[in-house]
């Protein structure tokens, strides 16, 4: 955060095609220039406040403008501070509230640099782009020993292992669901045939009211690591009671060191990650630009001619 906050600062001084990103409210300190040599790329979280966007060139700072007018224009048309999402001061400065209309954004000055001088016209062209941050789930896979595949043993044997997998992430505000169960004969080496339960789950963490929160303890990161934490000790655990135990293994049980985890990344439908396309922004899930979409969670938007619109989800 503190290498793109170093960012914006020299964004603001010479303009670039490099990217401007804001994250929070108090990003709006931040003044983003234009240019009339390529259209300024902004990158504003969904739902939050702009930075200053500001109806000059760079060049243009540096001068005495008489009585200059100043007319915004946006994906919707003409832009006014009478729209409470919307504030333009009297020097042109755009901020946009709550963020959620991506697209073109033109800034029209007319100006002159002497009283004598005919007026001057200049339009300025910005790319605002709204992004959300990925949603991020794990994925676990797992094998059982298992009762014969047709055995309804193995039904209620996952039944119970998915509530006491949920229960234990529940306080965490996670939620766990099978993605796959699939029975299989497995031919042991120098062995013969056993019964294996191949278990595939995802943990995500589920929205929380912040204003219930305290601190980090509401960061979805964070409460999904926990959960990770939570159900490899479970399964560690489960491998520790039966070598501690006397008794005969049961017909089902846990294989030990067959527990996998991966990170999943996804996007929000018409969303998606391009880190050829947004260099400086990896990692975020950005809208699909006209000529792309993405019609579900996955994590890149697919090309589409025919779409003409921003965060298109469906071809």
């Amino acid at each position: 955060m503190v290498v793109l906050m170093s960012l914006f600062y020299l964004l603001t001084v010479q303009p670039s095609k490099r990217f401007l990103r804001s994250e929070r409210p108090r990003h709006n300190t931040l003044k983003i220039v234009g240019s009339v040599v390529f259209p300024v790329k902004v990158y504003v979280k969904l739902n939050h406040s702009s930075p200053r966007i500001l109806c000059l060139t760079n060049h243009l700072r540096n001068l005495e403008l008489i009585d200059p007018i100043f007319q915004w224009h946006g994906p919707g048309g003409g832009l006014s501070s009478e729209n409470s999402n919307v504030q333009i001061s009297p020097t042109g400065t755009l901020i946009l509230r709550h963020f959620n209309l991506s697209g073109v954004y033109t800034c029209s000055i007319v100006y002159k640099l002497t009283a004598m001088q005919p007026d001057k016209n200049l339009v300025i062209k910005y790319l605002i782009y709204g992004y959300s941050d990925p949603k991020n789930y794990c994925e676990f896979t797992a094998q059982y020993h298992a009762a014969p595949c047709n055995s309804s043993h193995n039904t209620s044997f996952e039944k119970a292992l998915l509530q006491m997998l949920s229960k234990l992430v529940a306080e965490l505000s996670c939620e766990v669901t099978l993605i796959r169960s699939e029975c299989h004969h497995v031919k042991m080496q120098r062995g013969g045939l056993q019964n294996e339960i191949f278990f595939t789950f995802s943990v995500a963490s589920l929205d929380k009211d912040n204003m219930l929160c305290q601190q980090n303890a509401c960061d979805a990161s964070h409460r999904l690591n926990k959960a990770k934490h939570l159900i490899q000790r479970y399964f560690k655990q489960q491998v520790e009671v039966s070598r501690k135990s006397s008794e005969p293994l049961p017909e089902i049980y846990y294989i030990e060191g067959t527990l996998q985890m991966v990170w999943v990344h996804h996007c929000y439908p018409g969303y998606g990650m391009n880190a050829r396309i947004h260099p400086d922004c990896p990692e975020c899930c950005v809208v699909c630009s006209p000529g792309s979409y993405n019609p579900s969670n996955g994590i890149h938007c697919l090309r589409c001619d025919s779409s003409l619109i921003y965060g298109a989800t469906k071809c």
